[in-house]
């Protein structure tokens, strides 16, 4: 299984606010020649760590592609460069953050690191990771999904969304 996180907390001229950035993300992936086999329910979210930036829209794709792991983070890369994202400081407000969470079961320590180094510790991570696979075991502790979400930090702000539309082909979590 492939997990790609998306995110977004700011306008992106040409597209619009976060949510619509985060729906043309999508159809951008599967234009890359990305199958997307499954789009999680969007959330609202604080950022994380906290600050005055506006709150993020996020969710997550499983995804199919014969590309391996490097080839992928390269094509999302360009992705989020083509929606204007130039990356100049850590946890800056951004029009399209895209993450590859894991793949497969996948474990590296050099780029790209998987699972994805923080990923069990963001409720806007696991919260739509869960939605769409709620069975997905984190490959270096070997949890699951009930005890990820319960060892979240506190203080989270995440809640569920709706009214994102969700591209053709893609079928939708829980």
């Amino acid at each position: 299984m492939i997990l790609v996180g998306v995110g977004s907390n700011l306008s992106v001229p040409g597209i619009g606010g976060p949510r619509d950035v985060v729906a043309a993300a999508v159809r951008a992936l599967g234009h890359e020649g990305l199958t997307v086999a499954a789009v999680s329910p969007w959330y609202r979210s604080a950022p994380v760590p906290v600050s005055d930036q506006p709150w993020y829209v996020n969710g997550v794709l499983r995804v199919e592609t014969g590309l391996d792991a490097p080839a992928l983070l390269a094509v999302l890369h360009r992705v989020e460069a083509a929606f204007g994202r130039v990356r100049r400081q850590v946890n800056e407000a951004r029009g399209l953050d895209l993450d590859l969470l894991a793949y497969h079961a996948e474990i590296r320590s050099e780029a790209p690191v998987l699972p994805h180094p923080r990923m069990d510790q963001r409720a806007f991570v696991l919260l739509p990771l869960r939605d769409i696979a709620p069975a997905w075991r984190h490959p270096v502790s070997g949890l699951g999904m009930a005890d990820l979400v319960a060892g979240l930090p506190a203080g989270q702000v995440t809640e569920r969304i709706a009214g994102i539309a969700v591209p053709a082909g893609a079928s939708q979590g829980t």
